[in-house]
């Protein structure tokens, strides 16, 4: 069998090199992105697997995959709204992600970011760095005295819960399907709106689907106390970011810590000696109550690990087998 890789980089050819070695799988890697440009790569291979933050790209592109004699595409995230299912299924290519590389490296990155707002790190070290060694203004309250929500509680939200009940917050939460593990840890409310009100701190951990995308909005942000902090350790078009920023500007919430954003474009780029050219992006980096990190929330050893193993073994299923117990369907389903 032979594999093609999109959207490698360093920190994942050690773990390919060893999977192709242990499989007897030849792999073939490049950096660039699966589009239409860089589709025709795609011939003369058995299997495809992907990483990236752009859409794939248009009808065309699935239908040349398809004459290309693909019968999948793999993705090395647990995210996988890049991908157009329907025109997928169109195309007979089944789509695998890797739902559970490990929950603990974006939860733990979640409660990372809940703790330095909270403290109002960010805020103390610009102040730091410019000499200013005050206090005033910055005092904190302690996580086991706030009340923190979770949006979204399947693998990654559920991790997070148990993290911040381990810190001695009380919990609540949100999910249309609720997760019986949780008993015990976190108690349910019946609506996003009531979890938004209630709430000091707002992790959100839902997948990207049209039914969620902005569901973080000028409407929803005003239901948020005026002392909550918002953090998104998972997709960026959950949030509006335009409604975001004016809420920050006009202190209807404290604070906010995001890992991911609506235009990742900039995401393991060195921007520094070239105009951002993201006007949003740009305001967000100004605000001293937001806290930016650059989609890194996956991105440890262990998280790097099982990715890379998780979708190539999915191709390997799907190729073997014609299925994959990580396949992912036009109609989503509950992340259990």
């Amino acid at each position: 069998m032979k594999f093609l890789m999109y959207g490698v980089q360093d920190h994942e050819r050690a773990t390919i090199e060893n999977w192709a070695n242990q499989h007897q799988v030849e792999i073939a890697t490049t950096s660039d992105f699966l589009s239409e440009d860089t589709v025709a790569q795609s011939k003369g291979f058995d299997g495809i697997c992907i990483q990236q933050p752009i859409a794939l790209g248009g009808p065309n592109l699935y239908t040349q995959l398809k004459s290309n004699g693909i019968k999948q595409i793999a993705t090395r995230t647990a995210g996988y709204d890049m991908i157009d299912l329907n025109e997928a299924e169109k195309n007979s290519l089944l789509v695998t992600n890797v739902p559970a590389y490990s929950p603990y490296a974006v939860a733990e990155l979640a409660v990372t970011q809940a703790m330095q707002l909270v403290r109002h790190i960010p805020e103390f070290n610009k102040r730091v760095a410019g000499k200013d060694f005050r206090w005033s203004g910055l005092i904190s309250r302690e996580i086991r005295s706030l009340t923190v929500g979770i949006v979204g509680t399947g693998r990654i939200g559920a991790t997070a819960a148990q993290l911040f009940k381990g810190l001695g917050a009380k919990i609540i939460g949100f999910d249309q399907y609720p997760n019986d593990r949780l008993n015990g840890i976190l108690d349910y409310r019946p609506s996003l709106e009531d979890v938004l009100k209630e709430a000091d701190i707002i992790s959100l951990h839902t997948p990207l689907f049209d039914s969620t995308r902005h569901m973080i909005n000028k409407s929803t942000l005003k239901l948020m106390k005026n002392s909550a902090y918002l953090i998104n350790v998972a997709r960026g078009g959950l949030i509006k970011t335009e409604d975001l920023i004016e809420a920050l500007e006009n202190g209807e919430i404290a604070g906010a810590a995001l890992d991911t954003f609506e235009n990742e474009l900039m995401i393991n780029k060195d921007l520094s000696k070239q105009p951002l050219n993201d006007p949003l992006l740009s305001k967000l980096l100004d605000m001293e109550q937001v806290l930016l990190t650059p989609h890194v929330g996956f991105f440890t050893e262990t998280a790097i690990q099982n990715i890379v193993e998780g979708a190539l073994d999915s191709v390997v299923e799907v190729l073997k087998t014609g299925t994959s117990k990580n396949l992912v369907q036009a109609q989503p389903l509950s992340a259990k």
